[in-house]
């Protein structure tokens, strides 16, 4: 039922642009932009055209999402047919996000309500298919435990969709080396490269230009909207080389979670390790990055619905997924003010809005943290409680 009542919220939201044709600046005024319209025909999806062909209009996704794109695109006859299309690839998202919410539930049913009623996961529903994604990377933390083989090919997939799912195998390396299973890991890796390789292979042979694309369009990108490097640059502060930067400070971080992970892991279940480790990775990824999109708040809740265990933490949930909410407004109506619009927000308001989001974000991960190293504590409290217990059988109590 929440996830009925946030589907249809979502689709009331983007109804708007639906009814009005997506004309400009309405698609920003009223939150309603999606690029499921929009690039039916700046790719020329309603051509039937295929999405790598082109090597400067090809698809700025990996190959499966393009594949998903093209084999909708040929279910509508018409090239006008924008609402059709939208239409279609609506009902498809809403069927993945049932399914999405299914697999979350099996897996952490206490908290999985909040997944899908917080406002900006469904105001982001419709924005573009990173659902698919995010069912995949869901299904593979699922089979992790139980189906290691299964999981790793799911992973593969998800890589193929969207290729943020790629930052759980961060989480599933240090869980598997901690565990000195190493034959599994590489075994584990291996079936994931297999399968990111089985799909995007053809593609690259056949139109490697266009594969490319997607990846040099992440490496050469400017800062973009929505990230901390954007953000200082409205309020005029202008670094150096962000590429290098951005890397530095991202290996710095990875190293500070591999620390936190192998001194908390002994006190904690898999897929507990396995979703605090690969949100907080996330995490810091997204803060890193030179872009931030709407859309990213679908990568990020699923796992911290995961890495929940204490109620206690709902209001630092809560407390993120509002400031989420200020920054899914804002960047609507910043754009809106470049568009025609005669409101719109302010550069200095929509830095604000961007460090209060990563504040926000900040805030939950801290608390998260906080959770785990309190379960560490008791055990190792207990472990060195009693200095008898350090001497042998034969001499105790």
């Amino acid at each position: 039922m929440v996830t009925l009542i946030a589907a249809l919220l979502s689709f009331a939201k983007f109804n708007h642009c639906r009814s009005t044709n997506w004309a400009s600046p309405d698609v920003y005024i009223h939150m309603c932009y999606s690029d499921i319209s929009a690039l039916y025909g700046a790719r020329e999806i309603n051509t039937d055209r295929w999405p790598y062909q082109s090597a400067d209009n090809s698809m700025e996704y990996p190959v499966l999402t393009g594949v998903i794109t093209y084999l909708a695109g040929l279910l509508i006859d018409d090239p006008n047919g924008y609402r059709a299309y939208f239409d279609l690839n609506a009902l498809l998202i809403v069927l993945l996000l049932f399914s999405s919410v299914f697999i979350l539930w099996r897996l952490a049913p206490k908290y999985t309500p909040l997944f899908p009623i917080a406002p900006a996961v469904f105001g982001s529903l419709l924005i573009n298919w990173d659902i698919w994604a995010v069912l995949f990377a869901l299904i593979a933390i699922y089979f992790y435990e139980s189906k290691p083989d299964l999981s790793s090919l799911f992973l593969g997939v998800a890589i193929s969709t969207k290729f943020y799912p790629g930052i759980i195998l961060f989480a599933i390396a240090l869980l598997l080396w901690s565990q000195g299973k190493r034959l599994a890991l590489l075994r584990y890796l291996a079936i994931t490269f297999l399968a990111w390789l089985a799909i995007n292979l053809p593609v690259a042979l056949g139109s490697f230009t266009g594969w490319v694309r997607f990846f040099k369009f992440n490496l050469e990108r400017d800062i973009d909207l929505g990230s901390i490097w954007y953000a200082v640059n409205l309020l005029g502060f202008h670094g150096g080389n962000i590429n290098n930067l951005t890397t530095i400070v991202f290996l710095i971080v990875l190293g500070a979670i591999a620390i936190f992970f192998f001194a908390t892991a002994p006190s904690r279940s898999d897929i507990a390790n396995l979703s605090t480790v690969a949100f907080l990775t996330l995490a810091a990824f997204v803060t890193i990055s030179k872009v931030y999109s709407p859309q990213y708040i679908l990568w990020l809740t699923p796992l911290a619905v995961l890495a929940l265990s204490r109620d206690s933490q709902r209001l630092a949930f809560w407390v993120w997924q509002g400031t989420e909410g200020i920054y899914h407004f804002a960047i609507w109506q910043y754009l809106a003010s470049y568009n025609g619009a005669k409101f719109g927000l302010s550069e200095d308001l929509y830095a604000l809005a961007i460090l209060i989001r990563i504040a926000g974000l900040a805030y939950f991960a801290a608390a998260l943290i906080r959770v785990a190293l309190a379960d560490r504590c008791p055990n190792l409290g207990n472990a060195q409680k009693n200095p008898l217990e350090f001497l042998p059988d034969s001499t105790y109590g």
